[in-house]
This record gives structure tokens, C-alpha cells and sequence, in this order.
């Protein structure tokens, strides 16, 4: 059995990428075991079917194998495999759209129980929501609620107090819910907090 020890941040993947790139079976599995817990909780910030999960988390690492020749070894691998399973949990949703429910208040709704009758928009349209955020606003939002960072990661990566995160994510989720009134003016969202 392997054992998996904690890699640094600053690990240099040169070396496993490029094995990866010859098809070396050890080194994908280590790239898979190191990157799998990281993107699994992306991914359930989605879904938590286990099936979709698993679908989703396949497709992405194939994904990542396919294209790892494609990686310029510029900014963050990890940031680079986490662009590739977001763009597989979209290419999911749009494809069984039928189950497409993206939970903007996510924190609001794990602290009570969802309505089946919550109306769920296209994937294009949640976009062109974020997209009209202020761009600070859009980065925390986007960081935290699609790439799956959390407030700490944010901060240091934005290089901002985690309370100013905090307070970004706020802002964009109350713009957003206003936003959200105009597409659905029947359907209150409750405040919490």
C-alpha cells in the first residue's frame, strides 16, 4: 500500500505531470490520490448523489489526463485541474439538466429544509448573474461558490482579511438574491442570520 503524505503547497508537479504525459500508471495515481479528497469536495458543493458525484470526479480526472500535456507548469496546478472538473460538473448539469439546481444560498438552505417547488435556473443564466458583480464580489463568490476555496484560501489568494471575505461573500449572495426576485418575484427567499 502507498502511504499518502501531505504534499506542500509549493510541491513541483513538473516531475508527476510529466510522467503522467507517458502514461506512467503510478504516477496518476498519485496525482488522483492527492487531487481526489480536494475536487470530491468541490463537487459536492453540487451534488451529493453519489452516483453524479462519481461521474463527475471520472470525467473530470480523465479530463485531466487527457489534456495534462496542455498544462504550462504557469500558476497553480491545482487550479488548473480545479477549471477542468468545474468544466465537467457544468458539461454534467447541462447534459442531465433536468437535475440542474444551482444552490446560490447554499449555506441558507442546509440550515433548512428544501422546498421541492424551488425553481432552478440554466447554468448560462446563474453565470450571467455572477458575471454582473462587482469584480471583487465576483472573485469571492466565484472562488468560494464554484471553485469549492474556502474563506482562509480566498483570503490569502486575494490577499485580503478572511472577514473582508466574509463580507464580500455576503454582499454577493444579498445582490444576487435580488437578482434572483426579478427571474422568480413570488418566491422569497428567507434571510438567516
Amino acid at each position: 500500500m502507498s502511504t499518502n503524505k501531505t504534499i506542500s503547497k509549493d510541491f513541483d508537479w513538473r516531475p508527476v505531470t510529466d510522467a503522467c504525459i507517458k502514461n506512467s500508471r503510478q504516477a496518476q495515481e498519485k496525482l488522483y490520490r492527492h487531487f481526489f479528497p480536494i475536487m470530491e469536495r468541490m463537487v459536492l458543493r453540487y451534488t451529493q448523489d453519489e452516483d453524479q458525484i462519481i461521474d463527475i470526479l471520472n470525467d473530470g480526472f480523465l479530463r485531466v489526463f487527457q489534456k495534462v500535456h496542455l498544462f504550462e507548469h504557469k500558476g497553480s496546478f491545482e487550479g488548473w485541474i480545479r477549471k477542468l472538473m468545474y468544466h465537467s460538473i457544468s458539461n454534467y448539469f447541462r447534459k442531465y439538466s433536468k437535475d440542474l439546481k444551482f444552490l446560490i444560498f447554499e449555506e441558507e438552505f442546509k440550515k433548512e429544509p428544501v422546498q421541492k417547488s424551488e425553481h432552478s435556473l440554466y447554468y448560462q443564466d446563474l453565470m450571467s448573474l455572477v458575471e454582473k458583480l462587482p469584480e471583487k464580489h465576483n472573485q469571492v463568490f466565484h472562488l468560494f461558490a464554484i471553485e469549492g476555496y474556502n474563506h482562509k484560501e480566498i483570503s490569502s489568494r486575494l490577499n485580503i482579511n478572511e472577514n473582508t471575505c466574509r463580507w464580500y461573500l455576503a454582499e454577493a449572495r444579498k445582490m444576487l438574491k435580488k437578482e434572483y426576485s426579478k427571474f422568480f418575484p413570488n418566491n422569497r427567499i428567507h434571510e438567516t442570520g
